[in-house]
């Protein structure tokens, strides 16, 4: 099973737009943020536009903003868009496609890898996405460990 860099990309690029809020994104800022060639982002850009995830806004202040709320946009759905079939072998997105279908040792295998890939996939949303990144982008706090108190009674440094 392999994702591939245009599903990989094209996740990013979403919570890149979806960050933005409201406004329109400039391909380029979004390229630049995530160290993607711009060239190869315009194609994703542009099959995530005929997918429904994105709408372009043409201009001198063009770019892309989210044509869904992010709690809509899930990332099977974009990996679909982008990848095609993500089964992870022929027999399980097509039950004619192998003379051994219900007869094979490994089908019940590659149906769970499957059916686990399309659950985890489902159950994430580029809601959840931006809220990992914001996560990941937040100052980390530092436990400091508990100093024994000054030892006070030693009268080291004070006048009394």
């Amino acid at each position: 099973m392999w994702i591939s860099t245009k599903a990989q990309y094209g996740l990013r690029a979403l919570v890149d737009i979806a960050r933005q809020s409201a406004e329109v994104v400039p391909l380029k800022d979004v390229s630049r943020r995530q160290g993607i060639s711009q060239a190869y982002l315009e194609q994703i850009a542009s099959n995530l536009r005929r997918s429904g995830f994105i709408k372009s806004v043409r201009g001198a202040s063009g770019g892309y903003k989210l044509a869904r709320v992010p709690e809509q946009i899930s990332a099977y759905d974009v990996v679909v868009a982008l990848e095609g079939s993500i089964a992870p072998v022929d027999c399980v997105e097509s039950d004619h496609s192998c003379e051994r279908s219900g007869l094979c040792s490994t089908e019940g295998l590659w149906r769970r890898v499957d059916s686990a890939l399309r659950q985890v996939l489902g159950a994430s949303t580029l809601a959840d996405l931006i809220r990992e990144e914001e996560a990941l982008q937040a100052p980390q706090l530092v436990q400091l460990e508990d100093a024994p108190p000054p030892n006070l009674s030693a009268g080291v440094g004070f006048r009394v």
